[in-house]
């Protein structure tokens, strides 16, 4: 399952974050280090069912389908807050850095009002520039790789040069553990000098920003967008970086938990709802569901919880989904499930591809795959599309 880390400095709302977009329940203060084990938990991308295209009823098995939106499972991470320092141990650091190791992708969370410090305390709304938060995230988890790294450098070169073993293995080797593919590295150094013993300190870090951008991704959310200074500093942040969502967590777990009570029509990624029992709510109630109607949704078209996860799986990491069937007149698997899965597969992968994941055996056995819809024999080298049903046909 694809596994995305919720980062971020203390107290900037990571865990409402989290609780929203998992329906979890995680404990929440307004104190740093709330969050001091890696909480995990499942959470859905959303994308368009075939079954309404082709007018049939589906039986999803590894996920579900809420009028033809099919909700996909991912694991997400809560981890321990970062501050500045933490590559040296400071705060949390080593659990937190330890944490995101396995992760394909950082969600970083980060306070758009500025009402928190670069400790993750507490301060006056607008007196931290949000701005400052952005960067030092990747610098911290650019020098822990780095003290790795540079802690074995000197000996890796005299290895290197006197076995002639290729230099991308051995950082993949020094590595290992951190989920990071070797095909990500020969990619990561090509900028940089082929004579690798001649690399700078400074052409080290390069290569390990280079790296992160490939392989682990960041999405940034300025969360808590409907509070004073707020919208002014979002502003600010797209001039800077233009691909930022804003969000409001807390107000997505409020708009969840009133549907999950029955007193509105509301599923995540909406851009509106419905008051369903008007009379069941209170006054206060009415005047927080306008407040998040008029200052979350209708201001920026959603609370931004979903928004992130979709594009954190769709455009950062992407992914495509693909429904792989048994029968490809029915769209049913050997139980008489109709559309029983839907697959999270890299965009440009093959039937072929799409059978390993599965299974290996399926992989091993592989002869070709059917189009379902267009009933057609397709080959190892079709390139698969998002929403494809497929057949595969073993030996």
């Amino acid at each position: 399952m694809v596994q995305i880390a919720v980062t971020g400095k203390p107290n900037v709302g990571k865990s409402s974050f989290f609780n929203s977009a998992t329906s979890s329940e995680v404990e929440m203060a307004n104190y740093p280090f709330t969050t001091i084990d890696a909480n995990k938990a499942i959470a859905f991308v959303t994308s368009k069912c075939p079954c309404e295209e082709l007018d049939i009823g589906c039986n999803p098995r590894n996920s579900k389908c809420v009028n033809g939106i099919r909700f996909i499972p991912i694991e997400l991470i809560d981890v321990a807050g970062l501050v500045p320092g933490a590559h040296l141990g400071k705060g949390l650091g080593n659990k937190f850095l330890d944490d995101l190791r396995q992760a394909k992708v950082f969600i970083h969370i980060i306070d758009a009002s500025g009402s928190t410090d670069e400790e993750g305390r507490p301060v006056e709304a607008g007196s931290h520039d949000p701005l400052e938060d952005i960067e030092f995230l990747e610098e911290e988890i650019v020098m822990w790789m780095y003290g790795i790294l540079k802690k074995n450098w000197a000996r890796l070169i005299r290895k290197i040069e006197a076995e002639k073993l290729d230099v991308s293995k051995v950082i993949h080797e020094q590595l290992s553990g951190t989920g990071i593919a070797i095909e990500n590295i020969i990619e990561a150094k090509r900028t940089l000098d082929a004579d690798f013993t001649k690399w700078s300190d400074k052409d080290i870090k390069t290569m390990i920003k280079n790296l992160l951008r490939i392989s682990k991704p960041m999405l940034i959310i300025a969360n808590k967008a409907d509070l004073p200074n707020s919208e002014n500093n979002i502003k600010r942040i797209k001039e800077k970086y233009p691909d930022v969502i804003p969000a409001s967590a807390e107000s997505e777990l409020a708009l969840m938990r009133a549907s999950k009570n029955g007193l509105i029509d509301y599923k995540s990624g909406d851009e509106n709802f419905n008051i369903l029992e008007n009379d069941a709510l209170s006054d206060n109630q009415k005047k927080a569901l306008e407040y998040i109607r008029t200052n979350v949704l209708d201001k920026y078209g959603g609370t931004g919880v979903q928004t992130a996860l979709n594009k954190a799986i769709f455009k950062l990491l992407d992914l495509i989904v693909v429904y792989p069937v048994e029968d490809q007149h029915k769209f049913t698997d050997n139980k008489g499930n109709i559309l029983p899965d839907a697959i999270l597969i890299k965009n440009g992968s093959t039937p072929r591809d799409l059978a390993y994941t599965i299974h290996t055996d399926i992989g091993d056995k592989f002869m070709h795959g059917i189009d379902s819809r267009k009933n057609i024999r397709v080959g190892s080298e079709y390139e698969l599309s998002n929403g494809d049903i497929i057949s595969i046909i073993t030996n």
